[in-house]
């Protein structure tokens, strides 16, 4: 059992902390609006608190999971607690006309690592909408979703691993942070396309046997 902190109520912290309350984890959501925190973690089978006790809960964990134009502010508002957690960043800087806004600058995750620079920031779970993390398991045609990790910090990098196991997931290792900025473009150009265009994305690679030109 892993004790996971949620610094956040809407639809993602609702979406993954349901899933790894039901695995067994110990999950204290944490949100500014107290009654609103309270609802959700009954709905789910969590605790609820503030932010500052989602992170001082979270030993194992903490997922950062408010709106990416609040996210630096909120984890700057936290540094001093989030020194030595793993972090976990969800986030997606994508703006209308599905516009990355962070290109040309340091990606969000890297921005949260500037924000808390004692934080083990790992990028993961950005991908997809939170209506597939509440498939018990997110499975599809025969194959688990995978979940591309970007991080710096090789235990935090573990943690995170186990919970993407958690949901029934398979976790890929995709670099560093620095290589968060291509997760969170690869967003940008996906729901641009899910939504904007109505297209199946998954259609623009071909399988792996192929990938390399075979």
């Amino acid at each position: 059992m892993m004790r996971i902190g949620i610094v956040g109520t809407g639809n993602m912290a609702d979406a993954l902390g349901g899933q790894w309350a039901r695995a067994g984890h110990d999950v204290l959501v944490g949100g500014r609006d107290a009654d609103r925190a309270a609802a959700l973690a009954e709905r789910i089978g969590a605790r609820a608190g503030g932010p500052r006790d989602a992170v001082g809960h979270g030993t194992d964990a903490v997922l950062l999971a408010v709106p990416y134009g609040a996210a630096a502010t909120v984890a700057a508002g936290l540094a001093g607690a989030l020194a030595d957690r793993t972090l976990i960043d969800c986030t997606n800087p994508v703006g209308p006309g599905f516009v990355l806004e962070t290109r040309g600058g340091p990606s969000a995750a890297e921005r949260l690592a500037a924000a808390a620079p004692g934080a083990r920031v790992v990028k993961a779970f950005n991908l997809c909408h939170e209506s597939v993390w509440r498939h018990s398991p997110p499975v599809f045609g025969g194959r688990p979703l995978a979940v591309p990790l970007c991080g710096d910090h090789a235990p935090a990098l573990a943690t995170v691993r186990r919970l993407v196991r958690d949901l029934g997931c398979e976790p890929l290792a995709a670099g560093g942070l620095d290589r968060a900025a291509l997760l969170e473009a690869t967003a940008a150009l996906l729901i641009g396309l899910w939504v904007g265009e109505g297209a199946d994305a998954q259609a623009i690679a071909p399988p792996l046997e192929y990938a390399a030109g075979g």
